[in-house]
This record gives structure tokens, C-alpha cells and sequence, in this order.
């Protein structure tokens, strides 16, 4: 089984514009959710998927500084930019992340990728986000089969839905066998993926307190018993909804 991470990433947020790039202890935020990513031991491909408007050639730009597989595709239809980068790079199965989450832990991607290898042919689906969160926000991880991702593709006719890759399968679970994945600590109170100005706050103090990347989202949580004070600076964002 060939799995394939697809990061989707571009400049036109609405309440952070450019986040993708913003600087994360000397390096954009992109560059920290690729070298996190990057040590993920169950995939066999991370790409860059981003649109084919103008902004976003800044984008390409780094991906080819740092030598970054990336495809372009529609800006507001993420489904068929999945579905058309799956193609692209003969993916058996899809990991969906985004490129807003640099906190993400190449130890959870596993884990979630290795529940869904498990337990095929059985499973469509895999996530740590749906049908319950526990995680923190910022590390979350999909797991699609191509084949149900295609059949997504190709029925979906929900625009919004469209926009998220992924409410088609998890709306549909007569149609879709789906495997949630859940950590042994309610978490999911936690803010750490970055949507606004007070989010790169956070992950920036993050960063700083460590001096490198190197940590797992298990040592985060020790550094937020020792200083809980952190979790104040995005408590109050509300996460956009579908």
C-alpha cells in the first residue's frame, strides 16, 4: 500500500493572510510542518498541495528551494486537488493534513496511518478528528482509501463539503466504514493549530521554549503543566465551522 501525505497549503487565508509562510523560530511555518512531517515513518510520499493562483507561487517557491513534491489544483475545491494529487502520485491510501498545523506529531500520523492499515480492507476511513476528538487541534490526521476518496470525488455535490475533502465519507457512514482513533487524554479542549494572530502566538512560545523541533506533542503537554498560563493566549478563538 502506497501512502501518500497531501498537505494542502496556501496564502489566501481570511483571518491570517500568508500564514503558511509566517516565521516560526527562523523558518516558515510550511518548513516546520514538512520537517515534522518528513520523520513520519509510515508514509511513502509528502506533497505539497497547493492553487493556481498567483499568491501561491510563492509557495512553489519553497518547494522547489527545498526540493518539496507539490501539485496545483483548484483553490476552493480541495476535494478534486486531493483527488487530482492522489492521481498524480499513485496513492493507494491519502493522509490529509494541513499546512496551518506545526505542531503536528509524526508520531500521532503513524499511529493513525498504522490503526487504518490494520485494519484493511475493512476500513474507508481513519482519523483522530471524527466520530471523537481527543487530540489537540493542530494535530489532526486523515486517513482515506483512494478508491473511497474517488467515489467522494466523483458523488459529492456540496460545494462546502467539497471544500473539506472529507464530510462526504464521514456523513455517510452506511456508505463508508470509518475507524476513529482516540488518545487515552481528553485533549481536545487545546488550540494548537494557527488560524489567527493569537494562534501564532502560541506556537511560536512553543518553539521558543524548546530551541528545536524535536519534540513530541506529548513533551507540549508537560511544558503546559508547567505553564498553563500559554493556553490563555488562543483560548478564546472559535474555530471556523463548516
Amino acid at each position: 500500500m502506497r501512502v501518500v501525505a497531501i498537505a494542502q497549503a496556501r496564502m489566501g487565508s481570511t483571518r491570517l493572510p500568508g500564514k503558511v509562510l509566517q516565521g516560526i523560530a527562523g523558518e516558515p511555518m510550511l518548513s516546520r510542518c514538512v520537517t515534522r512531517l518528513r520523520r513520519a515513518e509510515s508514509l511513502d510520499e509528502l506533497v505539497i498541495a497547493t492553487t493556481r493562483q498567483p499568491d501561491d507561487e510563492r509557495i512553489i517557491d519553497l518547494c522547489r528551494k527545498h526540493g518539496w513534491a507539490w501539485f496545483r489544483g483548484s483553490e476552493h475545491d480541495v476535494l478534486d486537488r486531493y483527488y487530482k494529487t492522489a492521481s498524480e502520485f499513485g496513492a493507494d491510501a491519502v493522509v490529509r493534513v494541513t499546512s496551518d498545523c506545526p505542531l503536528i506529531d509524526p508520531g500521532v500520523v503513524d499511529w493513525v496511518v498504522k490503526e487504518f492499515a490494520d485494519r484493511q480492507p475493512d476500513v474507508d476511513y481513519a482519523s483522530n478528528t471524527f466520530p471523537q476528538r481527543t487530540f489537540p487541534r493542530g494535530l489532526d490526521t486523515e486517513v482515506v482509501r483512494f478508491d473511497a476518496l474517488a467515489r467522494a470525488w466523483r458523488e459529492d455535490d456540496d460545494a462546502a463539503w467539497r471544500e473539506h475533502v472529507t464530510p462526504y465519507i464521514w456523513h455517510r457512514p452506511e456508505s463508508f466504514t470509518i475507524h476513529g482513533v482516540t488518545s487515552e487524554m481528553d485533549c481536545s479542549a487545546m488550540r494548537w493549530t494557527v488560524d489567527t494572530p493569537e494562534d501564532l502566538r502560541f506556537v511560536r512560545r512553543v518553539f521558543e521554549y524548546f530551541g528545536h523541533d524535536m519534540f513530541s506533542w506529548r513533551d507540549v503537554l508537560k511544558a503546559l503543566d508547567r505553564h498553563p498560563e500559554w493556553l490563555e493566549i488562543n483560548r478564546h478563538i472559535q474555530q471556523k465551522v463548516l
